[in-house]
């Protein structure tokens, strides 16, 4: 059976999201388990169960053939013999919905030959969705999206955690910056795309479904991501890892790993 277009998995994706968004908002500033993870992997609240529970039933239910990847399922190693892969984070920035923030995402791709190819990163309590699918281009809220013309890699926002932006990390020189900072890597790479800040930097290897779906929009709005060495990323491997990741627009990036691999 021929495999669904791209722009009609993103269309699922963007479905899936506002059911996912229901269920978070039942549980966000109310009082909700919350407990931390085995082996210091963070915290994890009833929400994020609930709503990786209703994407997995939604999302396969309509592709039952793709496979699956997510922070809050245990690995099922079936998912790389799949020709494509749903990659979730039910929610990213569990920290700051615990704490009451709006800066959470729910995280939704697909991938396809290690390449994501439909794309979504829906922020419920912002009301806002951003959406991509592969060469179909990128939007919020339906509005299209590019990325910041920034020349760089100098006078530049990053947004970024500090540690990343420590000068021994930057042998060619810590670019002049203004720092800014949101909890959801997705989030992060969605402002990106959108153009709100210039690029997005982090050296720790990365859980692909912290990336996944924030990279195609980035690279629907015209930039470039790779991981923190300038490579390209690859998804629905078996490691689940990034080497880190770093994005912006074409010229501003290729400024920016040359002051890295200096």
């Amino acid at each position: 059976m021929r495999a669904p277009d791209t722009t009609s998995d993103t269309a699922l994706l963007i479905e899936a999201a506002a059911l996912a968004g229901e269920i978070a908002l039942r549980y966000f500033r109310v009082d909700h388990r919350v407990w931390d993870k085995a082996d210091g992997a963070g915290p994890v609240t009833e929400a994020d169960l609930a709503v990786d529970a209703m994407l997995r039933s939604h999302l396969i239910g309509a592709r039952p053939g793709y496979g699956w990847l997510s922070e809050e399922t245990a690995d099922d190693a079936a998912r790389l013999d799949a020709e494509r892969c749903f990659i979730i984070d039910p929610i990213d920035g569990t920290r700051a919905f615990i704490s009451g923030e709006v800066t959470w995402a729910h995280s939704l791709a697909v991938a396809e030959a290690g390449r994501v190819v439909a794309a979504v990163v829906a922020m419920p309590a912002k009301k806002a969705v951003y959406a991509a699918a592969r060469g179909a281009g990128a939007t919020r809220n339906g509005k299209p999206l590019h990325v910041s013309a920034a020349a760089g890699p100098d006078d530049v926002t990053i947004v970024t955690a500090r540690p990343n932006l420590a000068p021994h990390l930057w042998p060619g020189g810590l670019p002049r910056h203004a720092r800014h900072y949101r909890p959801s890597l997705a989030y992060r790479l969605a402002l990106v795309g959108e153009g709100r800040y210039d690029a997005m930097v982090t050296f720790r290897d990365t859980w692909e479904w912290d990336i996944a779906a924030g990279a195609l929009i980035v690279e629907e709005a015209g930039g470039t991501v790779t991981d923190r060495l300038g490579a390209p990323l690859r998804f629905n491997t078996p490691g689940r890892l990034a080497a880190g990741t770093l994005a912006a627009n074409p010229a501003l990036h290729h400024g920016l790993i040359q002051r890295i691999l200096s």
